[in-house]
Parts: structure tokens; sequence; C-alpha cells
């Protein structure tokens, strides 16, 4: 199918008519303001139930949060609580005796708080003290070697968590 010259021209024109209409038609609708719907607005009931089953997997994932939460503070609890400073000191404890076999060793928690072990060896007998510490001091009477590995424990840093 062949057209004139005329024909193409006049169906060209026609084209370029409707196209201005088309945009003198689309400033005129954008110009307009929208009107605010009056009242709420209405969802089918597929949209409804997908978004109300969304608010329920939110309201499960919050309360799994707060019990993490609550779980992750016991524990740190007690992690806080646990041995985790730890001092060792080996000596002669007596002239006769080598080999650096006594020792004094203190299990302490982050607060300072547990345990001076001490293993005193002679050549015939071992004997063993344990003395209490509270806040990296304790009530009893602590030898030197007893202080340094209170001191050691305290001055380390816990062993790493995470």
């Amino acid at each position: 199918m062949r057209f004139s010259v005329e024909t193409l021209s006049l169906l060209v024109l026609i084209a370029l008519g409707l196209g201005a209409m088309a945009l003198v038609f689309s400033a005129l609708r954008a110009g307009r303001r929208r009107e605010e719907p009056k009242g709420p607005i209405q969802l089918d009931d597929a949209l409804r139930g997908i978004l109300e089953g969304h608010a329920k997997q939110l309201s499960r994932l919050e309360a799994a949060v707060r019990s993490l939460h609550a779980t992750d503070k016991e524990q740190q609890r007690l992690i806080e609580g646990a041995v985790r400073h730890i001092g060792l000191v080996r000596y002669d404890a007596f002239e006769d005796v080598g080999g650096r076999l006594s020792f004094s060793c203190a299990l302490l928690d982050d607060a300072g708080n547990g345990v001076v072990l001490t293993s005193i060896n002679g050549r015939q007998d071992a004997r063993v003290y344990a003395k209490p510490v509270l806040g990296g001091k304790s009530s009893y009477h602590l030898s030197v070697e007893e202080d340094e590995a209170i001191r050691q424990a305290l001055a380390r840093e816990a062993v790493a968590t995470t």
C-alpha cells in the first residue's frame, strides 16, 4: 500500500496536532489539585491479610529480641562472676629444696573476688593453703608470693569472651 505525498503530509499534521492536544490536556490535568480521599482507604482482603501477617511476625520478632536481651544480660552477669583472672608465682620455699615446686595461684573474677591457693613443698611433705580474696584483698595474712599472684591476676586482662 502506497500513500501519496499529500496524504502522508496530512497524516503527519494530524499526528502533530494530536500530540499537541495531549500535551495541553496533561498540563491542565497536572495543574489541578488532587482531592484528598474522604474517609479511610479501602484495602482488599489479600493486602489486609499480608499486612496483618507481617504485623504478627514483627510482634514475634520483638518478643524474641527482648528474650535474647534478657538472656544476654544474665550470661554477662554469670561471666563477670566466673574466674577470668589468674596469677601464678612459682618459687623455692626452702633453701634445701630446689626446682621451684612451691607456688601461689590467684583465681579471681572481674571484681577481684576469688581465692589464692598456695602449695609449700618441702623434702618430706607438702602443705596447701587457700585464702579468700575480696576486691583484691584478703582478711588473712598474705605472703609476698600470694600478694604477687593477686597483683598479677588483677593486672592481666580477662580472656576475650567474644
